[in-house]
């Protein structure tokens, strides 16, 4: 294999502080395959693998309820972690089995209607999309889709426009897309909500994990991310951040037992914390295993884990631009761990599974993950590679190899 297929050097004088002998030794997937797939859903270390299979296994002994019992004081230190990775308050954290439930929830606590407008970035996930195009058709409510400025990002001087001051107006910002390595102006949007008196919903599902995350800094109201992808966390966790003061307005669609108190016969009070947003029912296993990987990213350090993905992300972007017939979609400034391709004469899913037969793990994006996007660029579908601390140089070389003898195999069709 060429030791440095596209001539940008090595990853070894860029790994800073990130030991990737170590998190590698520590992560039984990278024996078996390239994963570059973080994006998805990252390979979990063994400490959180582990950490889930004995409690499965306390459960198998003591039963469901009495296992929780034995590590309710674990799932405390849960909110503390997840709050110190989004610089807030544990009484500020509410846990969900994904962002997409998460999110889903607290724009339904906000209980909108025909007068509440929806201002939403071209970097909206499909999930939440759909979601909010439900509500405004059932509630009247309107819906606008936020002008991205010539980066990519959206547009702030047209942002600025369209708010109209007052909770009415309610901006949902995806951090990071799942359609390219994008990073949004999530501070300057903070900055004119706050002027405004907006309502400011974060999805962070691509970027807590990689991206340094202050939610005071930001000035969100309210942020939302999954355990799966960045923060190498079992499928079915998540968080939500509702910041304190924004709380009072959201007053749950359902409430559940978990977040409500039954105080008579047609009375019910509400959690004065976040968790009034939860649910009783939960794996407590994969929570378990949440907090480890919570802990462990906070032990590694969130910027040192945001610059090495950066960087290797980079050579990523330059050994692709390098290789004939293959065209780099990231926005210029991209500086996020995910990177996006094309190859010509090629569908993007094509691609992946030709990536994956020589056992490197990428994934297809198609627009209609991502209609404001993907659609709007007039770009039908992506492939995704997307890279963790536990990704070298190997993993390097076997994309921008494979990629190559792809894009040679196309042209001599």
């Amino acid at each position: 294999m060429n030791a440095d297929p596209a001539g940008v050097g090595q990853l070894g004088d860029r790994a800073g502080t990130v030991d990737v002998a170590r998190e590698r030794a520590q992560t039984v997937g990278v024996r078996s395959a390239h994963h570059l797939n973080a994006a998805g859903a990252a390979l979990p270390p063994v400490a959180v693998v582990d950490e889930v299979v004995a409690h499965l296994r306390r459960e198998e002994h003591e039963g469901g309820y009495e296992a929780a019992a034995a590590v309710a004081g674990r799932i405390e230190e849960l909110y503390a972690a997840a709050a110190r990775v989004v610089c807030a308050a544990p009484e500020e954290i509410a846990l969900a089995d994904s962002a997409t439930t998460g999110l889903r929830v607290i724009v339904d606590a906000l209980r909108l209607n025909g007068s509440s407008r929806l201002l939403v970035s071209r970097s909206t996930y499909v999930s939440h999309a759909l979601h909010l195009l439900s509500l405004a058709a059932d509630t009247g409510a309107e819906l606008v889709v936020i002008p991205s400025g010539a980066d990519g990002a959206v547009d702030l001087e047209r942002l600025e426009r369209l708010l109209t001051g007052g909770p009415r107006d309610v901006v949902c910002v995806a951090h990071v897309p799942t359609s390219s390595g994008l990073v949004e102006p999530v501070r300057e949007i903070g900055a004119l909500t706050r002027r405004s008196g907006a309502a400011y919903l974060l999805d962070a599902t691509q970027s807590v994990g990689q991206l340094r995350v202050d939610v005071g800094e930001i000035g969100c109201d309210a942020l939302v991310t999954t355990g799966r992808k960045f923060l190498r966390a079992p499928r079915g966790t998540g968080f939500a951040y509702v910041r304190g003061a924004f709380l009072e307005r959201l007053v749950p669609v359902a409430p559940d037992v978990r977040g409500a108190v039954w105080t008579g016969a047609r009375e019910w009070s509400l959690s004065p914390t976040a968790r009034r947003l939860e649910t009783w029912e939960s794996s407590v296993a994969g929570r378990l295993g949440l907090r480890t990987a919570l802990h462990q990213l906070l032990e590694r350090g969130i910027d040192v884990t945001g610059a090495y993905l950066a960087s290797t992300a980079n050579v990523l972007r330059q050994g692709l631009a390098a290789i004939g017939g293959v065209t780099v979609r990231d926005p210029a400034s991209s500086a996020s761990g995910i990177v996006t391709f094309t190859v010509d004469g090629l569908e993007a899913e094509a691609v992946s599974r030709r990536l994956a037969k020589r056992d490197v793990r990428t994934v297809s994006v198609p627009a209609s993950h991502g209609q404001w996007d993907l659609g709007w660029r007039g770009v039908p579908s992506v492939v995704r590679a997307s890279v963790h601390v536990y990704n070298d140089d190997s993993d390097v070389a076997a994309l921008l190899d494979a990629v190559a003898e792809i894009a040679r195999g196309a042209v001599q069709r």
